[in-house]
């Protein structure tokens, strides 16, 4: 293992931004794995953490194969982690949406350019993630369709589903959007958590990178290899709103398996505590993603289902 500072910024006030990576192996730059982007990306940290603590284990047992570089990097964004913001804390920019950069820009602007610089040459580029929304999503890998796409490749991650997404204008600034613009297979890999560490979905995570490497003939790994992921497109998600506004109680989580008309959440009126509606599914199928918010807005979405017609 050899670490390196990929990126730095000085700070007037305190101390420098550095953006730490791990490289493992020599030879072809083959995977580049990012962590988190934003402040609030703890479950990805700790994901990476231990991508780290085993490919070190894996090289000293000479497990990396040759003519392959591996690259780990837990977080880009120190700053907003040690603040406990989500996003940049001096402007409230989102890193994940300045790339490809620019080295004259805003402060994010610099350190995405800075980063992408050392990144945008990678075969293949592994982002762990998180939703707008808060929320828990079933673990899958996500990809846009670029044009430069490849679905047998993502399913090497023997995650349970493989998600396309139609990019929409404001993901041309993400990295995953950007690292297939310059012909690097990317990849974003989302699991149930994002600031709270779930050691159960973190081991599935890593579990998933290590079987990807495996397959790509990047690593020796005694775990499965073969496990089937089924393709779904993002339009196919079935969003279901909360009608009105209030304090928001679920009696479901994602990955359950609902009916259509069982009671998904209760409203209730935050004053009085009376409740104010339910919300029940439209479909048989299961749950994709779950709101965490305690409190919710009227016609925002809290659930997407997978219907059973597309399970």
């Amino acid at each position: 293992m050899r670490e390196e500072i990929l990126f730095q910024l000085k700070s007037l006030y305190r101390d420098d931004l550095r953006i730490n990576g791990f490289r493992f192996g020599q030879g072809e730059k083959t995977v580049c794995i990012v962590g988190s982007l934003r402040g609030n990306e703890i479950q990805q940290l700790y994901i990476c953490s231990q991508l780290v603590k085993e490919l070190k284990r894996m090289e000293s047992e000479k497990r990396i194969l040759g003519g392959r570089e591996i690259l780990v990097i837990p977080t880009a964004n120190p700053y907003s982690i040690n603040s406990g913001k989500r996003f940049w804390p001096a402007d409230n920019t989102d890193i994940n949406r300045m790339f490809p950069g620019y080295n004259l820009g805003e402060t994010t602007q610099r350190i995405a350019d800075g980063l992408f610089e050392k990144i945008k040459d990678y075969e293949y580029g592994i982002q762990f993630t998180s939703f707008y929304m808060t929320g828990a999503f079933l673990p899958h890998v996500r990809m846009m369709t670029t044009g430069f796409e490849n679905l047998n490749t993502a399913k090497k991650f023997g995650l349970p589903y493989v998600l396309k997404r139609t990019p929409k204008p404001y993901d041309t600034t993400t990295l995953n959007y950007n690292w297939q613009i310059w012909e690097t297979e990317a990849f974003s890999v989302y699991t149930d958590s994002t600031d709270q560490i779930e050691p159960e979905s973190a081991k599935q995570a890593v579990e998933s990178v290590l079987r990807f490497l495996s397959n790509i003939g990047a690593i020796r790994w005694d775990g499965e290899k073969e496990k089937q992921s089924k393709v779904i497109e993002e339009q196919e998600l079935i969003g279901i709103p909360c009608p009105e506004a209030g304090l928001y109680l679920p009696d479901v989580k994602a990955g359950d398996e609902i009916k259509k008309g069982q009671v998904l959440a209760h409203i209730l009126d935050p004053y009085t505590g009376e409740e104010i509606c339910k919300v029940e599914s439209p479909v048989n199928g299961r749950v994709f993603f779950a709101r965490s918010k305690p409190v919710t807005y009227a016609n925002t979405v809290i659930f997407k289902v997978i219907s059973q017609n597309n399970e």
